[in-house]
């Protein structure tokens, strides 16, 4: 589940997104949002700060402090990993007989011949850093406005939409997970390129 090509591994804020495979809204269908909340307390054991999120019925937008004691790629190629078979494990409760079979579907030989059954996600993820305070501004704007593009509708505000840290930063009040606001990290020395 590694991205096919070399990441920079230097410290920083990095703007990752990670979707299902061919788009499909596994985490609506499955309710995993408590399983990348799970992750996210992972990464904070690891000393990997998320900043900001949002959980989207089919993908996952997160600004992620990294501190580069594991690689980008690692990080995230486990991440995905564990998600995955717990999502499974929720489709095979369900039962999602016919999600089931396009996520069987997806596995392509080489992967097959290894044992792995189902594919979960798209191969690849996005990773950015933020080397600008604006660059990470303008992102964690699109990250909170996600849910209220024409394209979704999820909500009629960023700060109303339940999967998002869009309330603490609107409000000051954590939503359903507490995150390491970008500010407090700067100040701690945790930035982007640029201080």
């Amino acid at each position: 589940m590694a991205v096919r090509k070399p990441l920079i591994n230097e410290p920083g804020i990095y703007f990752i997104t990670f979707t299902c495979y061919r788009w499909l809204q596994l985490f609506a269908i499955t309710d995993a949002y408590d399983l990348i909340y799970k992750w996210f307390d992972y990464l904070k054991k690891e000393k990997q700060y998320v900043v900001a999120y949002v959980i989207m019925p089919n993908h996952i937008h997160l600004l992620l402090a990294y501190n580069h004691s594991k690689t980008l790629n690692s990080i995230l190629g486990n991440g995905k990993r564990f998600l995955a078979y717990d999502i499974i494990e929720k489709l095979n409760q369900i039962p999602a007989t016919e999600t089931l079979e396009q996520l069987r579907y997806g596995v392509n030989k080489s992967d097959a011949d290894r044992n792995k059954l189902h594919e979960v996600f798209e191969e690849s993820f996005d990773a950015k850093i933020c080397f600008s305070k604006d660059f990470l501004l303008q992102k964690l704007n699109y990250i909170h406005n996600n849910p209220c593009s024409k394209n979704w509708m999820l909500a009629a505000d960023p700060a109303s939409y339940p999967h998002s840290s869009a309330l603490y930063y609107y409000t000051g009040t954590h939503s359903k997970y507490c995150v390491n606001s970008w500010a407090e990290l700067y100040m701690n020395g945790i930035s982007a390129s640029e201080p």
